[in-house]
């Protein structure tokens, strides 16, 4: 896989590239990101990306020519152009898991008061990571770009992915390790039994019960 991160301020990806599971991902070829500033699309000696929003109003709008610019030539038979936008559609693991069979993806990241309406018509998909505004694109673009690579085949171990929350629209179930006891809190005698089979009825309780607690719409989605 291959994702094209486009943005305004590449030294935000430096060491979200360079650590943990991503940058394993990246030495063993398993994904290429590329960080696109695409101020270098700019036709405008002055690299001007921005200007006034027409009509007025506060804040400067991203323009139309970089972003075409640089999504032209960088998209090829097989990209997915993804705008990020707090209009977009609300991001979950359900889509996350679809993304991670593209072959090639391009991020748009925004900043400042938000893109030309006309940059739509050149994305396939617009996405937000929640009801919030931040400052930009590229938190989002990191956050969506781990999401995705982690459930690239080789990134992790399939056991560990089977039992993570959201899947089947469920919360994680609760897990312990040593030492058995701490501070008078104990492992469940349930987890020490040996019994599989009833570990597993457990940990499926366990995770309606806490979904329920904190979640309870992500069970009406699986009802």
């Amino acid at each position: 896989m291959v994702i094209d991160i486009l943005t305004l301020f590449p030294g935000m990806f430096d060491g979200f590239l360079n650590e943990s599971i991503i940058k394993r991902a990246i030495e063993k070829e398993l994904v290429k990101i590329n960080i696109h500033n695409f101020r270098d699309y700019s036709p405008y000696k002055n690299k001007q990306v921005d200007d006034y929003p027409i009509g007025g109003g506060g804040g400067m709008v991203l323009m139309c020519e970089p972003i075409f610019n640089a999504i032209e030539a960088l998209r090829k038979d097989n990209t997915k152009v993804i705008m990020l936008t707090p209009s977009g559609k609300t991001y979950n693991q359900s889509l996350a898991r679809s993304l991670s069979h593209e072959e090639h993806i391009i991020l748009l990241c925004g900043h400042y008061e938000g893109f030309d309406e006309r940059i739509k018509t050149i994305v396939d998909m617009e996405i937000s990571i929640g009801d919030y505004i931040l400052t930009g694109g590229e938190i989002p673009g990191m956050a969506i770009t781990d999401s995705i690579v982690r459930l690239i085949p080789g990134v992790i171990s399939d056991k560990s992915l089977e039992s993570e929350s959201f899947n089947n629209n469920l919360l994680d179930y609760p897990n312990y390790t040593k030492p058995i006891e701490f501070r008078g809190m104990k492992v469940p005698d349930i987890l020490l039994s040996g019994h599989h089979a009833k570990i597993d009825e457990y940990r499926h309780n366990e995770q309606i019960r806490l979904t329920k607690e904190n979640r309870n719409d992500l069970l009406e989605k699986k009802d």
